[in-house]
């Protein structure tokens, strides 16, 4: 942050479960507990991210940085039999997180309280709203695993193309930042002119705390988390779905 900025670091409860587990190299399932940093800034390119914890690899000048800070990190959190992820916005800042295993033992995990394999009749329609196609890809299948109907934009421009032009929409999933100059927030305030009793959920890489400490979100929206499970995704549509419309909501700003 060589302007400065914001630093926000929060601590968090997680569970990993199986699903997530296979798909990462040498990680558990179980309970872990999280510390995530996230700071404002220039934020770092997709080929960058895909580098950042190898030995010596910077983008800084020639006597600037070794390098060796983030994959000192990594072979910390390996050793520790914990994980890390990182998630970056050019332009916007980046939030690490670290996951370390509970000490004193794995409790019991209480039991979802929506079955994520279990498919909704209720005819719903989702607009999935996020500029990362892998993601968007992503949440569109499993939300019709779910038996959602679902459209999908990749920016504020098609977001609210599709709200004009389509009649029914129950939920508007959204990214918190997105590119072309209309973020969720702008679509979230736009959404009920055409449709009074829609919902409204929000995702995001950044930590909701880092999210409120920045301003662009109030402390009791519905938020997922990027990466996120199917469990987690299930449940979270069901809390925002069930609740207020955004025209009437308070979680709305």
């Amino acid at each position: 942050m060589p302007d400065g900025g914001n630093l926000s670091i929060g601590t968090a409860n997680a569970f990993l479960d199986d699903e997530y587990a296979a798909a990462q190299a040498d990680l558990l399932p179980g309970e872990y507990v999280t510390i995530s940093i996230t700071y404002t800034g220039s934020g770092m390119a997709r080929d960058v991210l895909g580098r950042v914890f190898e030995p010596f690899f910077t983008t800084k000048e020639q006597g600037k940085g070794t390098g060796l800070g983030l994959s000192m990190v990594f072979g910390f959190v390996k050793q520790s039999d914990g994980h890390v992820t990182i998630y970056s916005e050019v332009g916007r800042g980046t939030t690490v997180k670290l996951y370390l295993p509970r000490a004193g033992g794995l409790p019991e995990k209480a039991a979802d309280p929506v079955p994520h394999n279990q498919p909704t009749d209720r005819d719903e329609c989702i607009l999935v709203v996020e500029d990362d196609a892998d993601v968007r890809t992503l949440a569109v299948v499993l939300m019709s695993d779910l038996g959602y109907n679902v459209f999908e934009a990749g920016d504020g421009t098609a977001a609210m193309s599709i709200l004009e032009r389509e009649r029914h929409i129950d939920l508007l999933f959204t990214d918190v930042i997105l590119p072309s100059g209309m973020n969720g927030e702008a679509i979230a305030d736009a959404a009920p002119a055409h449709h009074p009793n829609i919902k409204v959920m929000y995702m995001s890489g950044f930590t909701q705390d880092a999210l409120i400490h920045q301003g662009k979100l109030s402390n009791d929206v519905v938020l997922l988390h990027k990466p996120f499970r199917l469990a987690d995704l299930a449940n979270k549509l069901r809390q925002a779905l069930d609740g207020p419309p955004a025209a009437d909501a308070s979680t709305i700003v």
